[in-house]
């Protein structure tokens, strides 16, 4: 399985960034054999607006189901949630850490957008 996780940084051991649409990267990782890629987000880091959509278009075209998070809005939210990616929110820690409990079932899947846009 495919996850994307919003990095401050391009490696396992980055933070996890709290922002989906503005966040530095997603490292998308393969669950299955732990391969991982950083797919660069700065066409979005700055962008007036449209950047949490964009940002979940580019995270449904890298062929992720899960998306892993600090906060996520509402446009965000809902294009992922079309393209059948499932939110986790709340997530803090490494990059690493973030997949380990998610492989270890410790995350919960969020049902709704837990900011306002423009976050």
């Amino acid at each position: 399985m495919k996850i994307a996780v919003t990095s401050e940084g391009s490696t396992l051991e980055a933070a996890v960034d709290p922002r989906f649409g503005r966040c530095k990267y997603f490292i998308v990782v393969d669950t299955d054999t732990g391969a991982f890629e950083a797919v660069d987000n700065v066409q979005n880091l700055n962008a007036a607006q449209g950047a949490g959509i964009q940002s979940a278009e580019t995270v449904v075209n890298q062929g992720a189901e899960a998306v892993l998070t600090g906060h996520c809005g509402p446009k965000a939210f809902r294009t992922l949630s079309t393209g059948e990616v499932k939110i986790y929110v709340g997530v803090e820690g490494t990059v690493r850490e973030a997949v380990e409990a998610f492989k270890a079932g410790k995350l919960q899947a969020s049902e709704n957008a837990d900011v306002e846009g423009h976050w």
